[in-house]
């Protein structure tokens, strides 16, 4: 019970890190470009367009004279998670738990009859808002957005092309029904990654060489709101004081009660492992963020080229704010054992506070470093019409060993957590994730069905950065494959139209007891773990639709 505040900071910033780690690889080059998603991102060899300055700004050397591209994007989806209690779920005896239990919950029972499967869904997209300071909730259904307007200039006779353009090569966002059983791995979740000014060059240094390099400053936000539980054998126990100790003593107190229960009969309502215990709401950002994309680009025929290009790490501080709101059992027991004489020198002695608000909150800051990433592919042509992409990725999560978080303050509530994990002190902690570098395939294939129209497909499976043992439904992922399909067509002799439908699907499945960020059961587990003991599958599914339209200016 003393542990309590604790263990709910350590589950707001761990749910906060494993939705910035879960989310990253599925995010990342969704909706950067039509083309390059129709051919599964294996485009370093054959950059298109001005997006070259993301994909390898090598390739801008081959852009001729004034070039704009406008891209329209729109995506919609779906996130779902299941929950099922394997044979002999229990947690210190108590099986009623409303995710799985489908018996009414005024029974008076602690035992479940009938297990249910618990279903989770998202209800829409949400979108961090900068300039409001607000996460905006969108609709059910597609969403779309642009003009992402990008130009390029290549005076006549240079050698030089001067580009700039707007992209997003991280976003995701969603939320849920208040009543969903998921929210206790966010309610609401906005992630974004913006690069608002990337001024790039391309060098054409003769007929098979190229290079180029960008800079991009880029705009990264994180917010989260979410309640909290805790189905651990510790909160098993809080019940069965409250519900077989304390019930003969409620409301009283005396000297005896004190000494042997530190106060905590005096408590109206108990704690119960399988509800709410707190809501969060948190918010972190950093306003300019600068990496840079480095190319080359080798064709030393019409049918074969070779690219490759580097894309930099970003280390960043993000700064932002925090609320915890606690529920009233979570105050009424945590008070009272603060306002007995044992109970208040028990949480002296732990460093605990003696009273705990309805409300709290405070600053903090995570530095945080965007993994740099390499990708190298070839583009060859095999017959007179035809022509295939491969591409090989590679991106260096395994930055992300370890996360570390500073507050402004000397917390008193991580006090405990100090002595029951290494890396945290008053005031910083460091959430061990011991996340691994991946590499990644990527393969398209380009139809020319006519002098003026092409046909694309692409396949691109993705690897996960995500240990067994640290995988979460927050953001369900742990392999993921995206399928391409699109066609260009020239619209004229300066006008390029490119029209692309992508899916993007991952499936996965956590045994109860597998992963330390989700469902780990037992007293030591002070990562996250709000669905200990239970079964979790899950599956993303995400649909895009994108349109370019590239021309001179």
């Amino acid at each position: 019970m003393i542990n309590l505040q604790g263990r709910l900071r350590w589950a707001v910033l761990s749910t906060l890190l494993v939705s910035q780690a879960a989310t990253a690889q599925l995010a990342t080059n969704i909706a950067m470009d039509p083309r390059a998603m129709a051919l599964g991102n294996a485009v370093t060899a054959d950059p298109p367009g001005i997006s070259a300055i993301h994909f390898n700004p090598a390739g801008l050397a081959k852009l001729e004279g004034r070039r704009i591209d406008l891209q329209f994007l729109a995506a919609d989806f779906a996130l779902n998670s299941e929950f099922t209690a394997p044979p002999g779920y229990e947690v210190f005896g108590f099986s009623d738990d409303p995710v799985v239990c489908a018996d009414p919950s005024d029974d008076g029972a602690d035992y479940c009859r009938e297990f249910k499967t618990g279903r989770s869904s998202v209800q829409g997209v949400s979108l961090y808002v900068p300039v409001i300071d607000e996460v905006v909730d969108l609709p059910p259904g597609p969403v779309g957005g642009g003009p992402l307007p990008a130009i390029s200039i290549k005076p006549a006779g240079s050698k030089f092309t001067f580009a700039n353009g707007i992209y997003a090569p991280m976003i995701a966002g969603f939320h849920r029904a208040p009543d969903d059983p998921g929210n206790f791995l966010g309610e609401r979740v906005a992630l974004e990654r913006v690069t608002y000014l990337s001024p790039s060059l391309g060098w054409q240094i003769n007929d098979r060489w190229s290079v180029g390099g960008s800079v991009g400053l880029s705009y990264m936000a994180i917010s989260l709101q979410t309640d909290f539980r805790t189905p651990n054998e510790l909160l098993g126990f809080a019940r069965v004081l409250d519900e077989d100790i304390c019930a003969p003593f409620r409301g009283e107190s005396n000297i005896v009660l004190d000494i042997f229960l530190f106060g905590a009969c005096g408590a109206e309502e108990g704690l119960d492992p399988f509800e709410s215990l707190a809501k969060m709401d948190l918010t972190m950002e950093q306003r300019m963020s600068p990496t840079y994309n480095l190319g080359v680009l080798w064709e030393p025929s019409d049918n074969f080229a070779w690219g490759l290009v580097w894309q930099s790490e970003a280390k960043m501080n993000l700064k932002g704010k925090y609320t915890i709101t606690y529920e009233d059992p979570t105050r009424d027991l945590l008070n009272s054992i603060g306002g007995s004489p044992t109970g208040a020198i028990a949480l002296a002695v732990l460093g605990m506070p003696s009273f705990v608000p309805k409300e709290e909150t405070g600053l903090l800051s995570m530095k945080l470093t965007y993994p740099a990433h390499l990708q190298t592919g070839i583009k060859y042509r095999f017959l007179p019409r035809w022509k295939v992409n491969m591409d090989l990725g590679w991106t260096d999560f395994s930055e992300w060993s370890a996360f570390n978080v500073k507050f402004d303050r000397s917390v008193a509530a991580l006090g405990l957590a100090r002595l029951l994990a290494p890396g945290v002190t008053q005031s910083s902690m460091s959430l061990p994730l011991g996340y691994e570098s991946v590499w990644s395939l990527g393969m398209g294939l380009e139809w020319d069905f006519t002098d003026r129209l092409t046909l694309r497909l692409g396949y691109e499976p993705r690897a996960s950065a995500i240990p067994d043992d640290k995988r979460s439904p927050l953001v369900p992922i742990n392999e993921a494959v995206l399928y391409g399909l699109g066609l260009g067509y020239k619209w004229d002799r300066d006008s390029q139209v490119d029209v692309t439908f992508s899916y993007v699907h991952s499936k996965d499945s956590i045994p109860a007891d597998t992963s330390c960020n989700a469902n780990c059961s037992g007293l030591d587990n002070v990562v996250y773990n709000p669905y200990g003991g239970l079964d979790i599958k899950t599956e993303a599914e995400i649909m895009y639709f994108g349109f370019a339209y590239r021309t001179t200016w």
